[in-house]
């Protein structure tokens, strides 16, 4: 795999979107990367070579671009798929992790009977940037007893520091900005 020419073809397609969600912001828009069926399957292939023959039991997808990355990751590992939602989004019974925003507080929940001790997780999103819900989501796996082998981000924002955050943890991204 060249990686090298794999996140030059992502950058490419890759739109930035000013002043959303709000002003001051640049949205990276991954959307005419989802749709172009030949570079995310390359893409998700990659990403699945990377962590084959590491054991991993589990895909944990953030909502909710992380699922769409996530499934694919998944099958190609022959490992179960594991989303990650908001509160109050899942049928069944939950943990839930509170971490802080920027300006706030969200919540996330897990199935409670999603993840074991003998599970091996990747947990995989479309970006890193603050790095507080993907810590909030290693939170969730640890809870449950399994353990965190890594995290897989399409994107990192790396002027927000998010790494900073999740030193303790392998993370892979593939386009820095």
């Amino acid at each position: 795999m060249d990686t090298i020419e794999l996140t030059k073809e992502i950058t490419a397609v890759i739109r930035d979107v000013p002043d959303f969600p709000q002003k001051g912001i640049i949205f990276k828009d991954i959307t005419p990367f989802l749709s172009n069926p030949p570079l995310f399957k390359k893409t998700t292939d990659a990403i699945s070579q990377i962590y084959d023959g590491r054991g991993i039991t589990k895909v944990v997808g953030i909502e909710a671009r992380g699922f769409l990355l996530a499934s694919p990751i998944a099958i190609n590992l022959k490992a179960g798929l594991v989303p990650v939602r908001k509160k109050g989004k899942l049928p069944y019974k939950t943990v839930s992790v509170t971490y802080d925003l920027e300006y706030g507080q969200d919540t996330l929940q897990m199935h409670e009977d999603a993840l074991n001790k003998n599970d091996k997780v990747l947990i995989v999103d479309d970006v890193l940037a603050t790095g507080g819900t993907a810590r909030a989501v290693c939170q969730l796996v640890e809870r449950l007893g399994a353990k965190v082998e890594s995290i897989a981000m399409l994107i990192e924002l790396g002027f927000l520091k998010g790494r900073e955050k999740l030193s303790n943890y392998e993370l892979l991204s593939l386009i820095k900005y």
